[in-house]
């Protein structure tokens, strides 16, 4: 197994003594400086989310290059988790409109693997640290379709905005097709059970429209 990997499993998994916990925060530490270090002056950025496992003729592969292209053509850096499938497709659609391109890798046993077209890409050690670059160099999240690293990024990034933590941060499902059950779910069992509230609804845009999409992060 990758040794990145191992480094996030005997995180969550191990205990360790008091110097070797030391020993990680300066890990955590200079995986946070990388990213600092690396993405501080990309200017506005929007990242994309979506699955891996998305092969180039698919639809989603190909409706992916489409959104990023229309992004880099309105002005906007595209950061992605970096790897293959809709990463690969949005960092290639970049490319292709001359948009700077953004690459935060992680390593896994499977799936993951840095895709060939960024212009800047960092590897980062810990799940955590990746996501939080992914966030705050980054004006807006669009979401293609994907499994639960994706639904792990949207749900978190709601979060993060319902609490007011982070503002003026539009999200975007694109796909809408593969998202449909997502509203009637929030309608039907979370607002039903009042785990959320229906103003909550309006956190996330649905939609297929490419113009729209552009609208919506240039209002914020």
């Amino acid at each position: 197994m990758n040794k990145k990997y191992c480094k996030n499993e005997s995180f969550l998994k191990d205990t360790h003594n008091r110097f070797r916990d030391i020993g990680r925060i300066f890990e955590i530490a200079w995986d946070f400086f990388k990213g600092f270090n690396r993405l501080r002056r990309i200017g506005p950025c929007v990242t994309v989310f979506g699955s891996a496992r998305f092969k180039e003729g698919d639809e989603y592969y190909e409706l992916a290059r489409k959104v990023r292209k229309k992004l880099g053509e309105a002005g906007y850096a595209v950061m992605t988790g970096g790897g293959p499938g809709v990463m690969e497709a949005a960092n290639r659609g970049a490319k292709d409109a001359g948009a700077m391109s953004i690459g935060c890798n992680i390593i896994l046993p499977q799936e993951q693997s840095l895709n060939p077209f960024t212009d800047i890409n960092i590897s980062f050690d810990y799940f955590f640290i990746r996501k939080v670059m992914l966030v705050k160099y980054s004006n807006a999240f669009i979401l293609m379709p994907g499994g639960f690293g994706t639904l792990d990024e949207m749900f978190e990034t709601l979060t993060l905005i319902q609490t007011e933590t982070i503002k003026d941060f539009p999200v975007i499902a694109i796909g809408s097709e593969y998202w449909k059950e997502l509203r009637p779910f929030m309608e039907k069992t979370m607002i039903k059970h009042g785990t959320i509230d229906p103003d909550d609804l309006d956190l996330i845009h649905i939609t297929d429209d490419l113009d729209e999409v552009i609208a919506i992060i240039d209002h914020c």
